[in-house]
C-alpha cells in the first residue's frame, strides 16, 4: 500500500528557452553568481516539502555542470544544513556516486551526518553516467566492467566499516588497512570513527539496466531500490519489479512481495484537463530528454536521434519522444488530482509490496512551477492514501 511521498530535485537552477527548440544543452552557461541559487532553491523546496508532510527530499550528487542542470556537489553537507531549517523530512542521497570518492571518506562522512541529523538522512550510492565527472576524478566509466568491478568493492567496504568495531579489506582496488607498523604494533585492522548510530544503514541505489549481477548486489547488502523519475522515463518497468523481487528471493526471502524495498519515481504535472497539462509543461519535458537522451538515459533515442536533438533546428521534426506519449504510456502523471489518484492506485494493486513513490519535476522546471505543483499535489492527492495532510504556514 502507497503511504510514503517523497520528490526528488536534481539540482537545476531556472532557465529559459527551454525545450527541443530552446538552447543547446551544450550551449548554456550559467554565471558563478546563478548557479549557486540552487542551494536557495534546495532550500525552499525542502522547507515546502516539510510543511506538506512529504516523507523524503531526495538530490543529487554532481560536478562540474556550468550548463545548470545539476549542480549540488556534495549532498551531506547540504542535507545536514537542511536538516537545521527543516523539523521531520528524511533527506536522501539520490546518490552518492562511489567512484568520485574513496570509500571511507564517504562512509565517515555519512556517519557524521546520520549523528548530526538524528537520523534524518537517507544513504544512497550509484555508479555515476556523466564520464566527465567520473573520468575527472581519476576512476573508469567509459569502462563499465571496471567500473561495476570498482564501485562493487567500494560499497563493500562501507557496508564493513558501518556494520563491524573493526574491519579489513585487502582486494584489487583498495588496501585497508596497509601492513605498516604503527605506534609499537603491526597495523592489520581499522576502525571507523565515528561509525553511524543508526544501524542498519538504510541504503539506496538507482536501477538502470537492472541485470541479475546488479540486483543480486543489491540483495546481498539489502540496498533498496528507485525505478524512473529522474532522469529516466519514470513510471513503472514491470520486468524490473519481477526481477528485484526474484533476486530478493534469491537472497533468502522467499515471502517477498512484488513492489518490496522499492520505489517508483514519476514526473508529474497537475493541471484541470490532461491537454491542458501537456500543453503547459510539455517543454519542461523536452528539456529533460534532451539533456539526458543522449547520456543514454532515455530509453529507445537512435544514434541519429541524439545527433539531432542537440541541433535546436533539426531536433522538433526528428520524431524525438513527446510527452503525450509518455503521458499516454503512464511514465509521466498529467491531469486532474483524480485522474492521478487513480493511476496510483492501479499501481499499489498491481505491485502490493509499493509503499513508496516519488513525484518530481523534469530539469528546467521552474522553481515557481516546482512549488505550486508539489502544493497542490499534497492538498488533492495524498490525502487519498495516507489521510488529510496537515499544511501550516505560508504557502511562499
Amino acid at each position: 500500500m502507497i503511504a510514503k511521498f517523497d520528490s526528488l530535485f536534481a539540482g537545476h537552477v531556472d532557465m529559459d528557452d527551454v525545450g527541443y527548440a530552446g538552447a543547446a544543452v551544450n550551449d548554456r552557461s550559467f554565471s558563478d553568481e546563478h548557479l549557486t541559487t540552487v542551494f536557495d532553491k534546495a532550500e525552499i523546496i525542502a522547507t515546502t516539502l516539510d510543511r506538506l508532510g512529504y516523507d523524503t527530499f531526495w538530490m543529487a550528487e554532481h560536478h562540474f555542470q556550468p550548463e545548470g542542470y545539476e549542480c549540488i556537489p556534495n549532498l551531506l553537507m547540504l542535507q545536514v544544513h537542511l536538516a537545521h531549517l527543516t523539523k521531520n523530512i528524511k533527506l536522501g542521497c539520490a546518490f552518492n556516486i562511489a567512484p568520485m570518492w574513496h570509500p571511507l571518506r564517504l562512509a565517515e562522512d555519512y556517519a557524521t551526518a546520520d549523528i548530526l541529523t538524528g537520523g534524518r538522512v537517507i544513504f544512497g550510492v550509484g555508479r555515476g553516467y556523466h564520464t566527465r565527472e567520473v573520468e575527472t576524478f581519476g576512476n573508469p566509466l567509459l569502462d563499465q566492467t571496471a567500473n561495476r568491478e570498482l564501485f562493487e568493492e567500494q560499497v563493500d567496504i562501507i557496508f564493513k566499516a558501518f556494520n563491524e568495531r573493526s574491519f579489513s579489506h585487502h582486494g584489487k582496488y583498495y588496501d585497508i588497512p596497509p601492513q605498516i607498523p604503527y605506534r609499537g604494533y603491526e597495523l592489520s585492522e581499522i576502525t571507523m570513527v565515528p561509525r553511524p548510530r543508526n544501524l542498519p544503514v538504510e541504503c539506496w541505489q538507482p536501477i538502470q539496466g537492472g541485470t541479475q549481477r546488479a540486483l543480486d548486489f543489491m540483495a546481498k547488502h539489502g540496498i533498496k531500490g528507485i525505478i524512473g523519475g529522474g532522469v529516466a522515463e519514470g513510471g513503472v518497468m514491470d520486468a524490473t519489479m519481477e526481477d528485484y523481487r526474484a533476486a530478493l528471493v534469491r537472497a533468502g526471502r522467499p515471502d517477498a512481495q512484488l513492489g518490496e524495498d522499492l520505489s517508483v519515481g514519476f514526473h508529474f504535472f497537475l493541471s484541470e484537463t490532461v491537454e491542458k497539462g501537456i500543453k503547459e509543461s510539455a517543454k519542461f519535458y523536452e528539456e529533460n530528454v534532451k539533456m539526458f537522451g543522449p547520456l543514454r538515459l532515455h530509453r529507445g533515442l537512435s544514434e541519429q536521434q541524439m545527433v539531432d536533438i542537440a541541433d535546436p533546428r533539426r531536433a522538433p521534426s526528428a520524431g524525438l519522444p513527446t510527452l503525450d506519449e509518455a503521458v499516454n504510456n503512464g511514465a509521466v502523471l498529467c491531469g486532474p488530482p483524480d485522474r492521478i489518484i487513480e493511476q496510483l492506485n492501479a499501481v499499489a494493486e498491481r505491485y502490493p509490496g509499493l509503499d513508496r513513490v516519488g513525484v518530481s519535476h523534469p530539469v528546467g522546471t521552474p522553481q515557481s512551477v516546482i512549488l505550486e505543483q508539489l502544493e497542490w499535489f499534497a492538498k488533492e492527492v495524498i490525502p487519498a492514501f495516507k489521510g488529510k495532510v496537515e499544511v501550516t504556514g505560508p504557502s511562499d
